[in-house]
């Protein structure tokens, strides 16, 4: 059982929404990055999804974009990433740490060499966007074997046809992206995203979390009440971009955190 297992698991005993924020490695600094990353579970996230920093984000809005930018500007690499996660593991031994980002760094790093750097920093789970099920023999299994889970992303543009081959090897927790388009692109509805949740859980075991365009409080309670949780991203990292102080950051987290717990 991975430590995103585990989360679910005491979640559900709990008769509990997960909150999963998401922030990007190394923005707008690395110190400023390491504060935000150890403040999160304090601020009520159960997941910290952490973005590798990489030129060409094609899954992400502006806001990540630019998150990217500052990271990659302030000399921010992989292996600062998975020092982050090492950071964070000497005092929260429970806390799953997702990483999100593309597959170009993993593959010019050798996926071996990096999945057991990963997995000794203390990563339980990857998102890599552009690695579609046709390759999951080029990181998806091998991760699985590492001890991660792989998590896949299915969106409104997947159809009946397509699903069972997201879902094959997909673990940990299946992402559905809520509007078609990039992160932060529109504001996610729980009336359109209620019966998707609910055809992928007519297919899956695994808990449902739904991101993409959700902004605040209100919509984080909305979408956990019709998923399994809910993930924010660009609305906290817009935040960092403006140099909000890491306190006033972290309130902010703890806001939405509530309302996906009131679901």
């Amino acid at each position: 059982m991975t430590r995103i297992d585990a989360k679910f698991a005491d979640l559900a005993a709990k008769g509990q929404k997960a909150f999963v924020a998401y922030v990007m490695a190394g923005d707008p600094n690395y110190d400023t990055s390491l504060q935000i990353v150890k403040g999160l579970p304090d601020a009520g996230v159960d997941i910290i999804e952490l973005g590798l920093p990489f030129t060409d984000p094609m899954a992400d809005g502006s806001t990540i974009q630019l998150a990217g930018q500052r990271a990659l500007e302030g000399g921010m690499t992989l292996d600062q990433t998975l020092q982050i996660a090492r950071e964070l593991r000497k005092e929260d031994d429970t806390t799953p740490i997702v990483m999100m980002g593309y597959y170009n760094p993993i593959y010019s790093r050798g996926v071996d060499t990096f999945l057991a750097q990963a997995k000794e920093a203390g990563i339980d789970g990857l998102i890599i966007v552009d690695l579609p099920p046709e390759e999951d023999d080029e990181l998806c299994i091998p991760a699985q074997n590492a001890g991660l889970n792989f998590i896949r992303l299915a969106t409104p543009t997947t159809d009946e046809k397509r699903l069972p081959k997201v879902l094959q090897n997909t673990s940990g927790f299946v992402y559905y992206v809520s509007v078609t388009g990039t992160t932060g692109a529109a504001a996610a509805q729980a009336a359109d995203v209620a019966p998707e949740v609910a055809r992928i859980k007519a297919s899956t075991d695994l808990p449902v979390i739904v991101g993409f365009g959700v902004r605040d409080p209100q919509t984080a309670e909305d979408i956990a009440g019709v998923a399994d949780g809910t993930v924010v991203g660009s609305a906290i990292v817009e935040k960092i971009g403006k140099g909000e102080a890491v306190a006033d950051v972290l309130a902010f987290v703890k806001t939405l955190a509530d309302g996906a717990h009131r679901a």
